[in-house]
């Protein structure tokens, strides 16, 4: 087994562990509010826009496959050439300010998407809503892993994600509601002296909450950073400029990896495979229940809106129970409940387009999203146990990466298939099936290989006295 990663230079500002003092806790309840604030802003304006799937292909002529590169890749392509870096910035700058930044530009470009005159420029809009976005996940658990004790961590990660469900279920039933609201207008309507489309309206009114968020992050109290007292700068104050910006590539952090290779890549590769599932599902669900089944946008929210809350809920209460009981029992409890998570999550992919009633395939795309967020605050809290503090912000960055790129390109693949493959819009429940059924069970299989290699890694951090 390789060595610990050799740092180049000691941090200073430290203090012994036994004369570090921990930050208020309100300070950091506070800025979990925040957080859950902003990530419900997040996901909400992801899942209206994804709602917006249909009328988008109406008013701009596109095939299933522009339809996926819309919804999908559009927003990650910036994110592949800023994310890193920006998350680079999340490790040297207040977090707060990185933060309160990136739900500014996101909620900004979202209402810009609104005045889009074209394909091209919605693209456009997409492509900075990605960039703003790419700091948000590693700011926010790198300050919330700082701003509470050790023992609090994993109920904290799990209220995190009560953003993810307020965001997800609230923007799939609001949605709805918006879009049926536009459809009072005309078709195309003048606002601020250019000619829209009616649902464009959506765009605007859910972008600007953004800005809100971003005043009262800058109302966080930021936590000090903390590492162990032996441990060292990424990069020392007096290294060569080169060096400085080599360190904003994410090559400090894969340097980090590739040492734990056989611990962080299974891990990497069952996320990745996984998000083109379940997060390309997500992007098509509309197209899918309205051409299957012939529902409008307000009768799909007004069930699956519901139908996600409570499934969240109850994937973060079982999730949490079932982890917490497995790490009770395994030094590798995270990545073994990971495992039988993803078992289940797989079954229910595959059952969904089979299902002969709508009611049915809604049901099943909740209990996919049961089981899917069961196992979130696990493989965050798995990630967050072995990264070195000194590149947390980017080593979680890629470990999100592979989430965001992969799970973008999900939206992608399904429409390829779709247009390439199955070849008819009308039998779109064919390109759910062949995606789900190729890469869910092959992602499950990555993450029983993990289990064996984390468990080795845990002991040996805990061997180090980490």
């Amino acid at each position: 087994m390789a060595g610990p990663l050799v740092a180049e230079a000691p941090a200073t500002g430290d203090a012994p562990a036994a004369e570090r003092q921990w930050p208020s806790e309100t300070a950091g309840w506070y800025a979990l509010f925040v957080i859950v604030l902003t990530m419900f802003l997040t996901f909400f304006d992801q899942t209206v826009f994804a709602m917006l799937a249909e009328k988008m292909r109406a008013s701009f002529e596109l095939s299933d496959s522009a339809l996926g590169f819309l919804l999908g890749p559009a927003s990650v392509i910036a994110f592949v050439f800023v994310g890193i870096p920006l998350s680079r910035l999340v490790d040297i700058f207040p977090r707060k300010k990185v933060l309160a930044a990136g739900i500014a530009v996101l909620g900004t470009i979202t209402a810009l998407g609104g005045l889009a005159q074209n394909f091209a420029q919605l693209v456009g809009t997409r492509l900075f809503v990605g960039a703003g976005g790419s700091a948000h996940g590693p700011g926010s658990y790198s300050l919330l892993a700082d701003a509470f004790r050790p023992v609090r961590i994993p109920i904290v990660f799990a209220l995190v994600q009560f953003g993810f469900v307020l965001g997800q279920s609230g923007g799939t039933w609001g949605g709805g509601q918006l879009i049926a609201w536009t459809e009072q207008f005309p078709e195309r309507i003048e606002f601020l002296g250019l000619a829209i489309f009616n649902w464009q309206l959506v765009l605007i009114i859910i972008g600007l909450p953004g800005l809100l968020a971003a005043i009262l992050f800058l109302l966080v109290r930021e936590p000090p950073r903390r590492s162990p007292p032996d441990s060292a700068r990424l990069v020392p104050a007096d290294a060569p400029m080169g060096r400085k910006l080599l360190a904003f590539t994410g090559f400090d952090a894969i340097r980090a990896i590739n040492l734990r290779g056989a611990t962080y890549w299974p891990l990497f590769a069952a996320l990745a495979l996984s998000a083109i599932e379940s997060q390309g599902l997500p992007a098509w669900r509309v197209p899918f229940i309205s051409r299957t089944y012939g529902w409008t946008e307000a009768d799909i929210g007004n069930l699956l809106g519901p139908l996600l809350f409570v499934a969240s809920i109850t994937g973060i209460v079982l999730g949490g129970v079932f982890v917490s009981w497995m790490n009770r029992k395994y030094k590798d409890g995270n990545i073994r409940a990971c495992a039988i998570i993803f078992t289940c999550t797989t079954t229910f992919a595959i059952l969904t387009p089979l299902m002969p009633y709508a009611e049915l395939a809604l049901g099943c795309m909740a209990a996919t999203a049961m089981f899917g967020l069961a196992g979130a605050p696990a493989q965050n809290a798995a990630i967050q146990r072995i990264a070195p503090n000194e590149m947390r912000g980017q080593v979680t960055a890629l470990y999100l990466f592979m989430f965001t790129f992969f799970g973008a390109m999900g939206s992608f693949v399904i429409g390829s298939v779709s247009d390439l493959i199955v070849g008819d819009p009308a039998k779109l429940w064919q390109a759910l099936l062949i995606v789900a059924a190729v890469f869910m069970p092959i992602a499950t299989l990555f993450m029983w290989r993990a289990i064996r290699p984390y468990r080795e890694e845990v002991e040996r951090l805990e061997a180090l006295g980490i």
